[in-house]
């Protein structure tokens, strides 16, 4: 599903929302605050931090790249399994004709 906001919009509200956090008692205030001013969402704020913070290392968490790359691997997975249970019928269905007798 395509993103709403632009990749620079996004790295625009980060860096303001890192600007204005030691101006608020907390991070839901400065989201608040920064969200007004952008027109985004305080919670897509608090998304996007949460998500930086985990990409960076600061916060424990699957990474986004870790995240994709198991997507892409579960796609991949999961066409193998189809052309698996392809090779499959077709080997019975070999197997079953090697077997019938022969008439001349």
């Amino acid at each position: 599903m395509p993103s709403k906001y632009d990749p620079e919009l996004r790295q625009r509200a980060l860096r303001m929302l890192a600007e204005a956090r030691p101006e608020h008692e907390s991070l839901t205030a400065a989201c608040r605050h920064v969200g007004g001013l952008l027109g985004v969402s305080p919670e897509t704020l608090r998304v996007w931090q949460r998500r930086y913070d985990i990409d960076t290392g600061v916060k424990l968490g699957v990474t986004s790249d870790m995240t994709e790359e198991n997507r892409r691997l579960r796609r991949e997975n999961a066409e193998l399994k189809k052309a698996n249970e392809v090779l499959k019928a077709a080997s019975v269905f070999f197997a079953k004709e090697l077997d019938r007798p022969r008439t001349k």
